[in-house]
């Protein structure tokens, strides 16, 4: 099923960055670390997903980048993730990792990693904030950093991590006419997931649900 909210007034990039900078911060939520806050996420049967794996798995703080390349039409670097990778092996996904204890904050987790995983230049990127932590059923809580990116970077694909990376436009990201709405069953209960499918490619689960949150904190009143 499609997601029904109201389109969204339509923002150019100017716009866009701005709202962000307005409406996102650098403060780091305590979730992150603490796992005896476990990030709602306004769908009960996800919620109580998220309750129970924090009681199964240890806290694994994780960081992603959500880099908005500022073009005339502004697009979000993707990465497809190897193959062989023990966790969403295959799955298209924002740069981003692990919170290692080397890394001074969120932010230079994020940059680090994207750096690391697809050779994008922290030069090129100029961090906005933080949105809401997000959790997963692997035990990560991931909080993801908006930045602007400039255009005119070279990536070189780390092929131990990725496979790929992509462009795809944030009006197409931003729509909520592409932001379908799927449920699967855990453990006797359902729970929802968003899916952005573009072109061949499928963005859903975590990187979908992150991207939902953008839609919500930057395009909506």
């Amino acid at each position: 099923m499609l997601e029904t909210d109201p389109d969204p007034v339509g923002i150019d990039s100017v716009e866009f960055f701005g709202r962000a900078r307005q409406r996102l911060g650098f403060d780091v939520p305590p979730a992150l670390t603490d796992p005896s806050i476990v990030p709602p996420s306004g769908d009960a049967g996800t919620d109580r997903m998220w309750q129970i794996i924090a009681k199964e798995r240890p806290l694994r703080p994780a960081a992603v980048l959500i880099p908005v390349v500022d073009h005339a039409e502004p697009t979000v670097l993707l990465t497809m993730r190897a193959a062989h990778l023990a966790d969403h092996a295959g799955q298209i996904a924002f740069p981003g990792g692990k919170i290692d204890p080397t890394d001074a904050s969120p932010r230079e987790a994020a940059l680090r990693e994207a750096e690391e995983e697809v050779g994008l230049d922290r030069s090129f990127v100029d961090p906005i904030g933080y949105l809401d932590l997000y959790a997963t059923g692997y035990g990560f809580r991931i909080l993801p950093l908006v930045a602007r990116v400039r255009s005119g970077f070279d990536l070189r694909i780390n092929k131990a991590e990725v496979d790929d990376a992509f462009e795809v436009p944030l009006a197409f990201l931003m729509n909520p006419a592409n932001h379908q709405l799927h449920s699967r069953d855990f453990r006797g209960a359902e729970r929802t997931y968003y899916a952005m499918p573009f072109a061949e490619r499928n963005i859903w689960g975590a990187t979908a649900g992150i991207l939902r949150v953008l839609y919500e904190r930057v395009y909506l009143p």
